[in-house]
């Protein structure tokens, strides 16, 4: 490709100085002038991608949108006052010594703001149809606010304050991006400038070793730094060097930070972060896949495949009508919006539609038809007018909802067990549900920076679920300021009152204990967790039996010397501001007034109208309450609104009592269902047996079904089967005379395992490699090798009965 630029235009177009670039007064080689092109075409890419393509910006909801992007910008200009120590009045970052952590941390936020506000106007600038497209006045203002926060403090002789991520990610992305943007506008000098500071904060060794700060979403984010500033400031070498720096990101892992073979991802080392960090490695990556493809320094790297291939394996099990599921979000579910788990989830929907576009054509294909279906089945925070999302997402979500060649596709049914960060998904028609829990690897919760200060429990067994029609709005409207922390639904707590942030930021607090996952054979499951209470002597063994069209729940060895309650909550709905929703218990419905309490004694079934119902095998002594509580974001959330919300919630739950030595609690979750099937489950005594429900084992056998599923907390013998070591096991028999038996060993701990199913077997069909031995006849008898390395997934084996 041939050059017929000014020297000039060359240094202004490829965004470096002589010096920088190494060149000298000679003229132009045909390389130098052919990489000028490449950045060019590059930032002409760049320009696309965070602006988007395809729409017009008179047609809807483009047009509005566009608006509020040309008023925001105004008002942003309006108030730009440039001081000593700001940009912005209110966005002071004065002090780079000040008294606590918490107050370095707003400030270096602040400073990070600033660059945020100025790629608005940018944007503004930018897009048609804003009011301000090419506005010359709103140009300077931008052009001054670069300058006046890069010679105050973010320049190459300031030392780092507050929050690294503020210096490293947050602050040159933005920068780098308004420099995209405004580059016809800016000088030679002015580039070199920007270009020095982002060099001094991210500089070649923040990605020299896949560790620390640099790993998963954050090497993403930090690649994503050194090709942008490479692009503008015209280094192919800082372009190589990103590219070549997202390498270990793409194999699986088998500790700490990334994505692992069962569709975990992890990240700061403990935390289940598939819906937060881990969408921010999937937007990056998909993005810098889409830059870079035709250029020479294109992503060619056969790892690629395992991130198209975690979008079904990793992202789309936690993806329900469009939100993504809680359980996976860490401490962003503390974080205000309109509806934040489907405003994460539709950034996500985004995410996989531009990934799309450098997989396959049949993966790209397939994952257009399921965000099309997520796009059309949101019906309670619609995508297409989501308030949160920026206009290249809106454009690219907007592209696969009207496009007549794609067919929507459904929510698939099945199970879906993550032993690697100990989540769960149970997906049937008509709604899905996920459990949380922890263990010795997986913490209880994380906080940090302020955020999340009271999630204390969400790892104690928390049971979410959601109707496909219904129930949407259960945690996206307010849930977490407003709910009772103490009373988590699915959840077994002390009420010991814990302090803002209890157990140390950044995923610290992890329970001491091994056995927590269990056994599936992708359409059922037998789960347990082993729960140690946060900061408390809190301890319960809790099993989920996740079945057809329900899931029976139980609790056993249920003890703690804390002097306080305990409780194990059968549900706490959230009813919105309004809500009068109906209980029915035993038939009666109860008041419908707030606040109001009642305890039930011999209570065999409940019914929230609209939701579901609660079968209670035997009968139990439950309690109710209506109340209306009061809550502001900001009290979870140091950075959060601080207006008063109030909800109504409607909570069920079995009380321990004080300091309980052998508490049990056994409930079956009924989502959707109405008060007709509820009261017939409870009267068909029959339908689940519960085989044990105890200290050391606890198990249920769904005769109709040819269910049968054990927790062997200790080895022992649970109805037909015996263990001989600690297990999970399920068993499902068929019509055609076969039966599936599903093991695992959820503490990675059993260098052997024999399993004996009291039930006449013809033969084995099938069997891993970790089965050594086999035996049939009038009982099957089957021998496990080594089973610690297997990091808890589940062995099928698959018998013919005789």
């Amino acid at each position: 490709m041939t050059c017929s630029w000014s020297r000039r235009t060359f240094l202004r177009t490829t965004g470096g100085t002589a010096f920088a670039l190494g060149l000298t007064a000679s003229p132009l080689l045909a390389g130098e002038a052919a990489a000028a092109d490449e950045f060019t075409t590059l930032r002409a890419k760049w320009r696309t991608l965070i602006l988007g393509e395809g729409f017009s910006p008179t047609a809807e909801p483009f047009r509005t949108k566009l608006a509020e992007l040309g008023t925001r910008a105004a008002e942003l200009q309006s108030a730009m006052a440039p001081a000593t120590g700001s940009l912005w009045p209110d966005l002071v970052w004065a002090d780079p010594e000040p008294d606590t952590d918490q107050e370095s941390f707003g400030y270096s936020q602040r400073m990070n703001d600033s660059f945020n506000r100025l790629s608005t106007m940018a944007q503004a600038y930018s897009q048609q149809g804003t009011g301000l497209t090419g506005n010359t006045a709103l140009r300077d203002d931008i052009l001054t606010g670069l300058d006046h926060v890069y010679a105050r403090v973010y320049n190459e002789n300031q030392a780092r304050f507050g929050n690294w991520y503020s210096w490293q990610i947050g602050a040159p992305q933005a920068l780098l991006d308004v420099c995209v943007l405004m580059y016809d506008q800016l000088s030679a000098t002015r580039i070199a400038n920007y270009c020095r500071a982002v060099d001094h904060f991210v500089p070649d060794s923040a990605v020299a070793n896949y560790t620390g700060t640099s790993t998963g979403a954050n090497r993403v984010d930090l690649c994503r730094v050194l090709i942008l500033r490479g692009i503008v400031g015209g280094s192919a070498a800082k372009v190589a060097l990103g590219r070549d720096a997202l390498t270990p990101v793409f194999p699986y892992v088998t500790s700490g930070d990334g994505l692992y073979t069962d569709g975990s991802f992890i990240q700061h080392a403990s935390v289940p972060y598939t819906g937060s960090y881990g969408a921010v490695l999937l937007g990056g990556l998909g993005i810098l896949f889409t830059l870079l493809a035709g250029s020479s320094w294109a992503v060619t790297n056969s790892g690629r495949q395992i991130v198209f291939d975690a979008v079904e394996n990793a992202w789309a099990p936690f993806l329900y009508n469009g939100l993504i599921m809680d359980g996976v979000s860490g401490r962003a579910i503390s974080r205000s919006g309109s509806a934040p788990d489907h405003e994460r989830g539709h950034s996500i929907l985004a995410s996989i539609a531009l990934l799309g576009q450098g997989a396959s054509a049949a993966e790209n294909a397939r994952w257009r038809g399921l965000v099309k279906g997520w796009i059309q089945r949101d019906y309670y925070s619609p995508p297409l007018t989501d308030p949160s999302l920026g206009l290249a997402s809106l454009a690219r979500l907007k592209s696969v909802a009207d496009d007549t060649s794609v067919a929507a596709i459904a929510e698939p049914t099945g199970h879906r067990l993550f032993p690697n960060m100990v989540r769960a998904t149970h997906r049937r028609p008509g709604w899905a549900a996920s459990i949380s829990m922890a263990n010795k690897r997986i913490t209880y919760y994380e906080t940090g920076n302020g955020e999340n200060l009271r999630g204390w429990h969400t790892g104690s067994g928390m049971l979410y679920w959601w109707g496909d029609t219904y129930a949407n709005g259960q945690y996206s409207d307010a849930f977490w300021p407003t709910v009772d922390p103490y009373r988590l639904p699915g959840t077994t707590n002390s009420r010991k009152v814990l302090a803002d942030a209890a157990g140390g930021d950044w995923g610290a607090a992890k329970p001491d204990v091994n056995w927590v996952g269990g056994a599936t054979d992708g359409s059922r499951a037998a789960i347990g967790q082993y729960l140690r209470g946060l900061q408390s002597t809190l301890y319960a063994k809790k099993s989920w039996f996740c079945l057809d069209d329900s899931i029976v729940c139980l609790g056993a060895g249920i003890q703690c010397t804390d002097g306080t309650a305990v409780e194990s909550v059968v549900e706490n709905r959230n009813l919105g501001p309004t809500g009068t929703h109906a209980l029915t218990v035993n038939g009666t419905v109860k008041p419908v007034s707030h606040p109001w309490s009642e305890t039930v004694s011999g209570a065999t079934w409940a019914h929230i109208g609209g939701m579901g119902g609660y079968v209670f095998p035997g009968g139990t002594t439950v309690k109710a309450l209506r109340e209306e509580r009061t809550g502001r974001w900001s009290d979870i959330n140091r950075g959060g609104a601080t207006t008063a919300i109030t909800r109504r919630y409607l909570t069920l739950w079995v009380d321990h009592g004080t300091n309980p030595t052998a508490g049990t609690y056994a409930y079956v979750l009924m989502p959707g269902a109405n008060t007709t099937q509820t009261a017939a489950r409870a009267a068909d005594t029959g339908w689940v047996q519960i085989l044990a429900n105890t200290d050391d084992q606890q198990g249920v056998r769904v005769p109709s079904l040819g269910f049968t599923g054990v927790n062997f907390w200790f080895g022992g013998t649970v109805g037909a089967l015996t263990a001989s070591a600690p297990c999970a096991v399920m068993i499902t028999e068929k019509s055609d005379g076969t039966a599936v038996i599903c093991v695992s060993d959820p503490m990675r701990m059993q260098t052997g395992l024999t399993l004996t199913w009291n039930r006449a077997v013809a033969s084995v069909t099938s069997k891993p490699a970790t089965v050594t031995g086999a035996t049939t006849g009038s009982s099957l008898n089957l021998t496990f090798g080594d089973l610690s390395g297997t990091a808890g997934a589940t062995q099928k084996i698959t018998v013919k009965l005789g």
